[in-house]
């Protein structure tokens, strides 16, 4: 299938899933993760329709970047972001930072932002399941985060974003979809200053039916759209 057949497919999956919860389709931003596919690939992808574009790699994205491969979409940096590559990031033509784990990130933003006079979204990343592996603020830590962020002048918090374990079976990660919503709501009812919890990024190709189910606004997608990734090729 082409990668506008496949688009059409995940947005009649979404739009399904949506309705359970008493939205449409319409209420789910598609973030095509579109790590190890090219430009040409982002242009298709675009031009089918997709809401936005998420990177996980700065120097692909900064290759692409330099291609115009992203023109006509928002660009969202999905993957682990290192202090040294804010810069690469920030007044670059990345609408939304979606992993953003710590005060010293938020500090560093914040400072670049402001010297380019922009303002940054970001979100904050959560990791739910407290796995080593992954990246993300400790659920209990998530309130320091967003005390800090209050005080930032050029960083604003759209909402959270979070990466469960991998799971094979159906439904598995439901536990901690559910976790995340809860935390999503109760932010919201806080109402801290300079955050405003309009997104929740959940879901990805494998789980985004069980994500938006929970609440999820948000889903990032790769696979499904572009196919099995060639991690032998290079890139």
């Amino acid at each position: 299938m082409s990668i506008r057949e496949n688009l059409e497919a995940i947005r009649a999956e979404i739009d399904a899933a949506a309705r359970e919860t008493g939205r449409t389709g319409a209420d789910i931003t598609l973030v095509g993760a579109s790590k190890m596919n090219d430009a040409a690939a982002c242009q298709e992808t675009i031009a089918a329709g997709i809401d936005a574009l998420g990177e996980n790699r700065v120097q692909e994205m900064t290759a692409k970047l330099a291609e115009d491969a992203y023109r006509g979409a928002p660009l969202h940096f999905i993957g682990h972001l290192q202090r040294n590559k804010i810069k690469y990031l920030v007044g670059c033509g990345v609408d939304l930072i979606e992993s953003v784990d710590s005060v010293e990130l938020l500090r560093d933003i914040d400072a670049r932002a402001r010297k380019l006079g922009v303002t940054q979204d970001v979100l904050i990343e959560v990791n739910i399941a407290g796995e080593l592996s992954k990246s993300g603020v400790e659920p209990e830590k998530l309130e320091e985060l967003l005390n800090y962020a209050a005080e930032l002048a050029a960083v604003r918090v759209r909402g959270l974003m979070s990466i469960p374990p991998i799971s094979e079976k159906p439904g598995a990660n439901r536990p901690y979809f559910a976790r995340m919503n809860e935390l999503f709501v109760d932010i919201g009812r806080k109402k801290y200053d300079n955050t405003s919890m309009d997104l929740l990024s959940m879901g990805m190709s494998g789980d985004f039916e069980d994500a938006i189910a929970e609440g999820a606004n948000m889903v990032r997608v790769g696979s499904a759209i572009f196919g099995a990734r060639d991690y032998g090729a290079k890139h």
